[in-house]
């Protein structure tokens, strides 16, 4: 109940009874007024006055019994009337028919509501507000008693009427009119059996004014509470109608493994090509699905005509999401077209749903991405301590390097160089300018994917085949001669990147400088 009709609930059920109906409540002394005059609440019936007639419980389960004081909540001072339980509101509008019926409780074991019809769709939760809102609503005013004109006041063809059914069977029907031209917040208001006008505050009214599809939730798949409840991606399939290959992005093998290398990014570019992720760039595509919200509802309780019709049956872009928690979610999404002469919109449902929606374009990532447009472009991730053999070749020279712990016990992860013996072709080397080496081409960057590319006739500017005995991965990677400014990077035998040719002629001239013993070059153009 209400804390604004505290003290007045008790007599205003007990009235309640006795009349058979509402009574009018006068809740101020108009000291020195007739007080039984009480034909009209003001001299003019279109203008209100809050003075006269506020807090009137206008709709209510008369017959719920009064709970003792003993009994009521703290700091109560009168009798309190139970509240009676909403079964149902049966809503007539300017747009139909609206009818709210009682569903499955909420957590916190309050009733919670659903739309009849609605059911088996996600619903704004604001359909809770529609009988909560009605069960116990008060008058802002009275403005007239025994009214022989309804049409004054928008009642006579009423705005709305609804019904509020309870549980124990009791029913009330009341009447929505115009908006009170004397107020920016009032509305006026009658109860079924009786002929006064009232206002009440239109914050209470705002949901009775919806249609049914106004309810539903824009919301296509909804997002975990937090970002600790987000179920793993497992994988994440891309297919478009504009490129001819599919993008497949894959949460990595040692993502949970913080000394296994890579970027900070838990999933990897599997197809077309391996590359690692940014989190950054990369995050937004692997759980964008989750908490998209559309721009408003195309079909609900769509048909297979309707899907076809909105380009759904065969999609331009098919968005595959398999989860950890074993649940997997496919969104369609049409081709773009234009609303309104300049919003470029498509249409978007899950596979296996009910509900096409209309969502902007731009909110809809997966449809131009590329993969550079989310990848960190390292060729090498490998952390340096890892390596225990690793060979550079440019021409006829060979720089094989052999890495062991001085103390096998000690976590290579934690060490640094003066924990390590290095050789360069059975000799002795210095750590730490071994290190050195090796950290400028972990600097080694791709520009563009070159998927697709031959590799070219003849020797690389240089090649490198390392072990990673932590992983226990053998790589290769070489870099070509593409063309003047140029490099095509193959990786494992596949090309992969094009790199910067000012790069990989630094890295053979820093490799020259093993036998002359000066200090590398650690920029390029």
């Amino acid at each position: 109940m209400k804390k604004q009709v505290k003290g007045i609930i008790g007599l205003g059920a007990v009235l309640a009874v006795l009349g058979g109906g509402l009574a009018f409540l006068k809740l101020t002394d108009d000291t020195g007024s007739d007080s039984s005059d009480t034909s009209s609440a003001s001299a003019d019936p279109m203008v209100t006055t809050a003075a006269q007639g506020a807090g009137i419980v206008l709709v209510e389960d008369t017959t719920a019994l009064p709970v003792p004081l003993d009994q009521a909540p703290q700091g109560d001072d009168h009798m309190h009337a139970v509240e009676g339980v909403v079964k149902s509101v049966d809503i007539v509008n300017s747009t139909g028919e609206l009818h709210v019926v009682r569903g499955a409780d909420k957590e916190d074991g309050t009733p919670g509501y659903t739309l009849k019809g609605y059911e088996d769709v996600t619903l704004d939760l604001s359909v809770n507000t529609i009988p909560n809102n009605a069960n116990g609503l008060v008058s802002a005013s009275v403005i007239e008693e025994n009214c022989q004109d309804l049409s004054k006041f928008g009642l006579e063809d009423p705005e709305i009427t609804a019904v509020l059914t309870y549980e124990d069977g009791v029913v009330r029907k009341y009447y929505v009119g115009i908006k009170n031209p004397a107020s920016t917040t009032e509305t006026y208001f009658m109860v079924d059996g009786s002929n006064t006008v009232y206002t009440v505050n239109n914050s209470s009214l705002a949901n009775y004014y919806k249609s049914a599809e106004d309810f539903i939730s824009r919301t296509i798949l909804e997002a975990p509470e937090s970002t600790d409840d987000y179920p793993i991606v497992n994988e994440l399939d891309i297919v478009r109608d504009d490129i001819d290959y599919d993008m497949v992005i894959k949460y990595g093998e040692n993502s949970d493994d913080e000394k296994s290398g890579g970027t900070s990014a838990t999933h990897e570019l599997v197809e077309p090509v391996h590359a690692f992720l940014t989190v950054e760039r990369s995050t937004d595509i692997v759980t964008g699905m989750f908490g998209l919200t559309a721009d408003d509802l195309y079909k609900v309780h769509c048909t297979e005509a309707d899907i076809a019709g909105a380009g759904l049956s065969e999609p331009f872009c098919k968005v595959t999401m398999a989860c950890g928690d074993g649940n997997t979610y496919v969104l369609l999404i049409s081709e773009v077209f234009t609303e309104n002469e300049n919003e470029r919109k498509c249409y978007v449902m899950l596979e296996g749903g009910n509900i096409i929606y209309t969502i902007s374009a731009d909110k809809l990532k997966w449809l131009t991405l590329k993969p550079i447009d989310i990848t960190s472009r390292l060729i090498i991730a490998n952390y340096v301590w890892y390596i225990d053999k690793i060979t550079y070749k440019c021409g006829d020279s060979i720089n094989e390097f052999e890495i062991s712990p001085k103390d096998d016990t000690k976590d290579r992860y934690y060490s640094d160089a003066s924990d390590f013996n290095v050789t360069r072709n059975g000799k002795a080397f210095d750590p730490e300018r071994y290190r050195q080496l090796y950290s400028f081409l972990l600097k080694a960057n791709g520009e563009d994917f070159a998927l697709d590319e031959e590799i070219p006739a003849g020797e690389p500017m240089v090649s490198i085949d390392l072990n990673d005995n932590y992983l226990n991965e053998k790589h290769s990677i070489q870099f070509y001669d593409y063309s003047a400014m140029t490099t095509l990077i193959v990786v494992d035998g596949e090309p992969k990147f094009f790199g910067s040719k000012s790069y990989a002629q630094t890295l053979v001239d820093n490799i020259k400088k093993l036998d002359t013993g000066e200090e590398y070059v650690l920029t390029w153009k």
